[in-house]
């Protein structure tokens, strides 16, 4: 699907931490912003979101403790 340009407003200082974020990450803005927003949209989606998961995760982090 094509891009679409947009304009947002968003604070200075936020916008500097978000460019600084995507510098160290190797992205462009726009491709941070959209990376965000699509984890965002997607939320609770992932295997994570599944409390059955959460669970055994939450297991196998108690067995491994300071082994990691």
């Amino acid at each position: 699907m094509p891009a679409k340009r947009v304009l947002i407003s968003i604070d200075e200082r936020l916008l500097e931490r978000v460019d600084e974020r995507a510098d160290r990450l190797g992205l462009s803005r726009s491709a941070y912003v959209a990376q965000l927003a699509d984890a965002d949209l997607l939320g609770g989606t992932g295997p994570g979101a599944d409390p059955a998961v959460r669970a055994a995760l939450s297991a196998l982090d108690d067995q491994l403790g300071d082994r990691r």
